[in-house]
């Protein structure tokens, strides 16, 4: 059989799946690049993303074809961003070996980089060493400076004197050939461009009872592996909210985001976990308890000074699913979510983003599968841009994604086409400004173009 007549018997099988009504829908062989594209009703603009394991960064338009590349020596650290002045901003990884790093924790950096257009380094900040590591999120401020989060080693010992229950601190701790010892708590630190650290926060420092402070004796269930222990708080957003001066953070084992005083220090928020400062029942076995969010990610701030989560439903009891949420900060209360009927088309353990777009669409990212779409906001939001990530290790492109041949460790849900984030731009961006965006490629000229053949 000819490689054509195979692609297309294989288009012809996806789309008859994707329009089966049934309890679920899976495929163990699936088609990469562009699935669906609604003109009428998508953002219009380009799409910025890092493969987590490529060191190539990709602009491509909302044809999945690739207008621009950035070359790094470095595995993204864990995405880029595009700034108004035309370069990007890419935290990288100078330790591709998780077991070389000081932690072998997912989403460990450690390298915040500016590239301009043509690939050169304008800028870099390294925050890398055997007691501190930069890792996840960083964000520009208002002012120019950069916020980034961290982790810092503190001993058993020093845990223990914070009020640590002793019988749950191990001297030492192994997980996947790893021993390590103590717990690794995050940092805030903001930095200037001439690479001075002008303000910092640390979750040390705010170790208590009360919404007020973080329970150093708050722990995820032991199944968690690593992150049961040492790897306590793992904080994975960080952003500056200038009508408020507030630094807000997002911890995934806690399940809850938080609006921190730029001045004070104080916490002055918190949402998404009430048991973890002993104000709500607890989750428990087939029961989500008064838990909201499960090993979230990505919290962004709204217009209408509304909060958007993308909340990965990890060891949520009721049952696995991802969801983007939109709550109201004066009432507690979700006003909008978005989560599939079939919750296995859109799940994702690790990581992932939510990107509100101009127009009032959102763009999200679930990462563990390279799945990228954007969908309406509203009463029924609908899909109307869908992308399959088609890069894989060594920028190998693939027209399809086989989970048991590109699987890249036995990790649950650890995907080669990864991506942890991924933000669009309108046409008129300052950033894309002059640019040339003429030169479109598609990523393999043989790969069939599922979106044209899907309407």
């Amino acid at each position: 059989m000819s490689k054509k007549v195979f692609c297309a018997l294989a288009i012809i099988g996806f789309i008859a799946a994707s329009l089966v009504t049934a309890e679920a829908y899976e495929l163990l062989y699936g088609p990469t690049g562009l699935i669906r594209y609604n003109k009428e009703k998508a953002y219009d603009g380009y799409m910025l993303f890092a493969p987590s394991l490529s060191t190539t960064t990709y602009l491509i338009d909302m044809e999945g074809n690739v207008v621009h590349t950035w070359k790094s020596k470095y595995l993204p650290g864990l995405f880029a961003m595009l700034l108004p002045n035309g370069n990007i901003l890419r935290a990288g990884r100078p330790e591709p070996n998780p077991e070389k790093t000081p932690v072998a924790f997912g989403g460990t950096a450690g390298l915040i980089q500016e590239i301009d257009w043509d690939g050169n380094v304008v800028w870099e900040y390294k925050e890398y060493s055997p007691t501190a590591l930069q890792h996840h999120c960083f964000n520009v401020m208002p002012n120019g400076n950069i916020l980034l989060i961290g982790w810092e080693y503190k001993s058993a010992a020093e845990a223990i004197k914070k009020g640590r229950n002793p019988k749950t601190m191990p001297k030492e701790w192994e997980f996947e050939g790893k021993k390590y010892t103590g717990l690794w708590p995050d940092y805030v630190k903001e930095i200037s461009r001439d690479k001075k650290v002008v303000w910092e926060w640390h979750a040390w420092d705010h170790i208590g009872k009360g919404p007020k402070k973080l329970d150093i004796n708050f722990q995820l269930p032991k199944a968690s592996g690593y992150m049961h222990i040492p790897d306590w708080t793992h904080f994975n957003t960080v952003d500056y909210l200038p009508a408020t001066d507030q630094i807000l953070v997002n911890s995934r084992n806690f399940g809850e985001f938080y609006l921190i005083n730029h001045k004070t220090g104080a916490i002055e928020f918190r949402w998404g976990n009430p048991s973890a400062y002993g104000k709500g029942k607890p989750p428990k076995f087939l029961d989500d308890g008064d838990q909201i969010l499960f090993g979230p990610h990505h919290v962004t701030v709204l217009e209408n000074g509304h909060f958007q989560i993308f909340d990965n439903g990890w060891k949520r009891p009721e049952k696995n699913r991802s969801r983007v949420v939109e709550m109201d900060p004066k009432t507690g209360k979700i006003v909008w979510q978005f989560e599939p009927v079939i919750g296995n088309s859109f799940y994702t353990t690790y990581q992932g983003s939510a990107q509100k777009l101009p127009n009032g669409n959102i763009l999200v990212t679930s990462s563990n599968h390279g799945h990228v779409f954007e969908v309406t906001y509203g009463e029924k939001p609908q899909v109307v841009w869908e992308w399959v990530n088609p890069v894989f290790p060594g920028d190998k492109i693939k027209c399809f994604y086989d989970d048991g041949k590109d699987s890249v460790s036995a990790r649950e849900d650890l995907a080669a086409n990864m991506i942890h984030r991924s933000y669009k731009y309108g046409k008129d961006y300052p950033g894309l400004a002059g640019k040339d965006l003429s030169k479109k490629e598609p990523f393999a000229g043989e790969c069939p173009e599922i979106w044209k053949m899907a309407k």
